[in-house]
């Protein structure tokens, strides 16, 4: 991933001396269980232990002669250790140091993820706590439906990010293991406890079968996940560029002192980093469906795979991190603005109370068709004359007959659309239901 998109903690995970570390450590381990197991001298783990070492320009060197990365590895890695490097990569196939330094690149990524992740969620909860009474109209199909709680957007972003942090975890747990079962998985020149021994060390679990690699669908839940959760992101982000549109302008991405929207208009204020995340999204999902071509592969495995994995999991890591990060700077630094909010809402005259009317009128004995004709009626003067809702509705003599003046007040109040904000909130666990919030 090119540096634009990158954090450099993410970045070290999946960097080549990480993964040659793990490579290194991974055929150390191996031997230190052949020593625990009485199959290798101790002697021999000391020297390799001592001088093991790889050497990066001669290994492309190897590599470039014999197309194999892992030869090259373990030539050069021979070559610092001396005669004691028969004992590396005992019984071993290249799959096992591949697919087990893998899970624990993921198992080290995934972490990482679901750290930043937390710290978003947590944000997330603070604005919708914030703002349970600040109204804003929702809007379905673009268009005003009814009054809502700021809050309550904020809590389905919190409820989404959750589902998809939930879901990576489980996906980092399948992806996060490794094998040194051999060839084709049948430990024919290995002792299964040594794979266990080794996972352990590094912090991932064995496979509790593999062939000569760990099954691809793993890896391609894994690049589900992130495409899961890069693409929740990528929705509230696009909500927020829709708030800022110039003829809503209910919540703004901040903007910087010194920061420009355009090269030719000083005016401009645009959600550039919302944008971003809409577009980061794509690749994820793009990187997903390849994993998905990762899983069919010939018998116990072919290599058409490798290819697209070094290209796949780091990147979508790197993005799905650099998107938790820069999405959680974008909800920090938020301009919220409830008095555009409540414009906007006020600016349908009340036609936002059309549903209260006729679930009253419904309850007053009137058959639904009947009600539904006389506030669509009503509701469509108003919005051709440009005459408050309220006026129009009460031109009615039916209407007149069933509700009362306060009752038709009453309808187009918005407490009826806060209050069961604080019901939502317990549900989700925000506050006990005996619990003031102090936020409020």
């Amino acid at each position: 991933m090119i540096d634009r998109y990158t954090y450099p903690e993410m970045a070290e995970i999946w960097s080549d001396d990480a993964r040659l570390a793990l490579w290194v450590k991974i055929e150390i381990e191996v031997v230190r269980a052949w020593v625990e197991l009485g199959r290798v001298p101790e002697s021999a783990l000391a020297v390799i232990e001592k001088k093991a070492a790889v050497d990066t320009e001669r290994m492309k060197e190897i590599e470039e002669a014999t197309h194999h990365d892992v030869i090259a590895f373990l030539t050069t890695l021979g070559e610092s250790i001396g005669p004691e490097a028969r004992y590396i990569h005992l019984g071993m196939t290249s799959s096992d140091i591949l697919d087990t330094a893998t899970g624990a690149q993921i198992g080290r990524a995934g972490r990482l993820l679901l750290d930043e992740l937390d710290g978003l969620v947590d944000l997330v909860k603070t604005l919708a706590i914030k703002h349970e009474k600040t109204p804003i109209v929702g809007r379905t199909h673009g268009v005003h439906a009814e009054p809502m709680s700021l809050g309550l957007k904020f809590a389905y972003w919190w409820d989404e990010l959750g589902r998809a942090g939930d879901m990576l975890a489980v996906a980092v747990g399948a992806a996060a293991v490794g094998k040194i079962s051999g060839a084709v998985g049948t430990y024919a020149n290995l002792d299964p406890r040594i794979e266990g021994r080794v996972c352990r060390d590094l912090g991932i679990h064995p496979a509790e079968i593999s062939n000569q690699i760990v099954s691809r669908d793993r890896h391609a839940r894994y690049l589900s996940a992130l495409a899961t959760l890069g693409s929740v992101i990528a929705r509230q982000a696009l909500e927020i560029r829709l708030l800022a549109r110039t003829e809503t302008s209910e919540i703004l991405e901040g903007f910087g002192r010194k920061q420009k929207g355009s090269s030719a208009m000083p005016h401009k204020r645009n959600p550039i980093k919302c944008e971003q995340m809409c577009g980061l999204a794509r690749l994820l999902r793009a990187n997903a469906a390849a994993g998905l071509e990762n899983i069919e592969l010939w018998h116990e495995r072919d290599i058409s795979h490798s290819s697209v994995e070094r290209i796949i999991l780091p990147d979508s890591s790197i993005i799905a991190h650099y998107m938790v990060k820069r999405f959680a700077s974008v909800v920090s630094g938020l301009d919220i603005r409830p008095d555009a909010m409540l414009r906007n809402l006020e600016s349908s005259r009340g036609l936002f109370a059309s549903g209260t009317v006729l679930t009253l009128l419904v309850e007053a004995g009137l058959p639904r068709d009947d009600a539904y004709e006389i506030v669509q009626s009503a509701a469509m003067r108003a919005r051709t004359g440009g005459t408050p809702f309220r006026d129009e509705i009460g031109k009615s003599g039916r209407v007149h007959e069933l509700l009362s003046d306060k009752a038709l007040d009453d309808a187009l109040g918005l407490e009826r659309h806060m209050d069961g904000t604080r019901a939502v909130f317990e549900r989700l666990g925000f506050f006990r239901e005996d619990e003031e919030c102090g936020q409020c």
